[in-house]
């Protein structure tokens, strides 16, 4: 190996690819201390964000939206939370698709239908058996 290649090799492995690394503006980048502070800023609000998506998931509220917002926030600055995201969205929009394909859609509406006979059939058993009775009511 030259030391042409292993400079290149050295250039290619400081490069995270086109459109991944950090979007501070470039007078924060160009100094190390407030580049560093800026990351620190970003992942603690990124974890704020995912902290509280967390918190919504048992609770009513969008959880996973404010996970993936946190996210979001974080992919404005670290090349492993905007490589997540990529994933992420390859992996929904590759679900979208194979729920649109045609035997799928078949299979998924056959199953709802057997799912709603036999809700319908537990549901015509309990008021056959009970008459139309509230469970809470059903003792007394």
């Amino acid at each position: 190996m030259t030391a042409e290649s292993d400079e290149r090799q050295v250039v290619m492995a400081m490069d995270p690819g086109p459109g991944l690394g950090s979007r501070a503006p470039h007078f924060i980048r160009r100094s190390r201390a407030l580049h560093l502070s800026w990351q620190v800023a970003v992942f603690l609000m990124g974890l704020a964000v995912v902290a509280a998506g967390v918190l919504l998931l048992p609770l009513p509220g969008p959880g996973w939206v404010v996970i993936f917002a946190g996210m979001a926030v974080w992919a404005t600055e670290f090349v492993w939370a905007q490589l997540v995201l990529r994933w992420t969205k390859r992996k929904a929009t590759e679900a979208a698709h194979r729920a649109m394909d045609p035997r799928v859609r078949r299979r998924n509406l056959t199953l709802t239908a057997i799912g709603l006979v036999v809700v319908a059939a537990v549901v015509g058993y309990y008021v056959w058996r009970f008459g139309f009775v509230m469970p809470w009511n059903a003792g007394g």
